[in-house]
């Protein structure tokens, strides 16, 4: 296919970063799936496998050079208090939100966001999500105090509560949350 070439050690689909070649193994994103992608990497003789493996044209987009050794990109889901639950338990500290209300729970929180944020650091989230120039999909208020940041893959979830400086991770556990219609990415 004439659009579909390998330069330097780089999937390019039409112009887009899809994926590398590490070894004889070919990473490409889930994103460019397709018949001519697909015919194409058989036909590549250095490639003996394909590891489809989401987050990868973010990342080579980002200027990641080192993709083969790198954490895998989780998805996160941004979690915020219902406008229902006491005025009093947002904008707070964990210590303080667990001294009057006792941990955060999910019953509290609906979800203003699923999908990717091309890291994992949560200090990159938050600053991504801080600011007015929110991503598509993202329903809440700026991330604040008292949020839950969820980074997950199909190995399970992690939590972080929004603390005042910083993130405390928390079990953020019982019920599943009641989710707010949003799109996903």
């Amino acid at each position: 296919m004439r659009g579909i070439r390998m330069e330097n050690g780089r999937i390019l689909y039409f112009g887009n970063l899809a994926g590398y070649v590490t070894g004889n193994k070919a990473v490409v994103d889930p994103l460019f799936s397709g018949d001519g992608l697909n015919r194409f990497l058989e036909k590549q003789k250095g490639i003996r496998e394909v590891e489809w493996r989401d987050g990868v044209y973010d990342r080579l987009m980002n200027g990641q050079d080192d993709l083969s050794d790198g954490p895998v990109l989780k998805n996160i889901r941004i979690w915020q208090l219902k406008p229902s639950v006491d005025v009093h338990m947002k904008f707070i500290g964990y210590d303080r939100m667990r001294e009057r209300f006792g941990e955060p729970s999910p019953e509290d929180y609906q979800l203003v966001f699923d999908g990717e944020a091309e890291t994992n650091n949560l200090e990159e989230i938050y600053d991504k999500f801080n600011t007015g120039l929110h991503p598509p999909g993202y329903t809440g208020h700026s991330l604040s105090m008292s949020d839950v940041i969820e980074l997950y893959d199909g190995e399970g979830s992690e939590f972080h509560y929004v603390d005042e400086r910083g993130f405390k991770t928390i079990a953020f556990g019982g019920p599943e949350p009641v989710q707010s219609p949003v799109m996903q990415l």
